[in-house]
């Protein structure tokens, strides 16, 4: 009876502190019941759906009457990794997501530095205006003028031609989908990206560059010794979460960008399960290769926590 009463006290003590805790901070826990109604709606909820990944969905069956797949429930992802294309569009999407990772997400940091050292207000705030504005740029819009641009009589070809070049159809040829691809995100997302950055460049002592200066400091040097370690624990934070959606390719900007010609380079995993989900109304089996997307998504989001946890002390847990 001892022991029962010693293991019971501490959660009786912290289900009174809990409700102590609810009714000192009640006005803000209210406001949380919608995000937290949010989330179990639209996060939560939808988990129960993911055993059509394991089943031979059927609508007239529902989820728990339809049968389960082959191979103990992974009929369809033994299949999907069996797929002729499994390969195509595994490399793809790892080629677009490490190109993006290798391009994108540097410069991001690159223009928050470059706009730190700025020192005329009004210049910067024009810079600044002028990085974010294509992020509000809706996806449909931004990829009408990828098309404009890179067409044959487009503003990209009227510079190829000017320096001797031939004219090109950019978007029928496979080898350059990438980098108008990256290219265009970069353009469209490393204002926005860089917010992040420059409230952290923000929060860093003055006193620390003075210091620096007075020892002979260059602007060079103040900023890979006062500067990147002031920030690298925002920096770090900011890899773990883009490795985390590494396979995470958008398919929106892709569908209205690629074509039959740049399937070999352009067709990824989201696309494929919109045309195996939407298309071919195969539901367990894009589900199926939407889990698999989301395990290894998982599993490189904790590789890449752990890696930066032993070479820094910053990590998401």
């Amino acid at each position: 009876m001892k022991t029962n009463l010693n293991t019971r006290e501490p959660l009786g003590q912290w289900f009174l502190g809990l409700i102590k805790e609810i009714k000192n901070h009640k006005f803000i826990y209210i406001a949380a019941i919608p995000v937290l109604f949010y989330y179990a709606l639209f996060y939560i909820k939808p988990i129960y759906g993911l055993l059509i990944a394991f089943k031979d969905y059927s609508f007239v069956k529902g989820v728990m009457g339809s049968p389960w797949t082959d191979n103990f429930g992974f009929g369809h992802f033994v299949s999907f990794m069996s797929d002729p294309y499994f390969f195509r569009i595994l490399v793809n999407t790892l080629a677009i997501s490490c190109l993006g990772l290798i391009f994108d997400f540097p410069s991001a940091i690159i223009l928050a530095l470059l706009v730190n050292e700025v020192r005329s207000e009004k210049y910067k705030k024009v810079i600044q205006t002028c990085t974010y504005l294509p992020h509000f740029i809706s996806i449909m819009v931004l990829c009408s003028m990828i098309h404009t641009f890179v067409a044959k009589d487009g503003l990209v070809n009227d510079i190829i031609a000017f320096f001797g070049f031939e004219r090109s159809n950019m978007l029928v040829r496979p080898e350059l989908f990438r980098p108008i691809f990256i290219i265009s995100g970069i353009w469209q997302g490393v204002g926005w990206s860089s917010i992040i950055y420059l409230a952290a460049l923000s929060g860093i002592d003055v006193q620390l560059y003075e210091a620096a200066e007075i020892d002979g400091a260059s602007k060079i040097r103040q900023i890979f010794h006062v500067t990147l370690p002031g920030i690298l624990p925002t920096i770090t934070i900011m890899f773990i979460m883009r490795t985390g959606t590494l396979l995470s390719v958008g398919y929106e900007k892709i569908i209205l960008l690629y074509n039959e010609m740049t399937y070999q380079t352009a067709d990824v995993i989201s696309t494929f399960v919109y045309r195996q989900g939407l298309l071919n109304a195969n539901y367990s089996y894009s589900a199926a290769v939407g889990m698999f997307n989301a395990v290894v998504n998982l599993i490189v989001l904790a590789l890449a926590n752990k890696l930066c946890r032993r070479m820094s002390e910053t990590s998401l847990w």
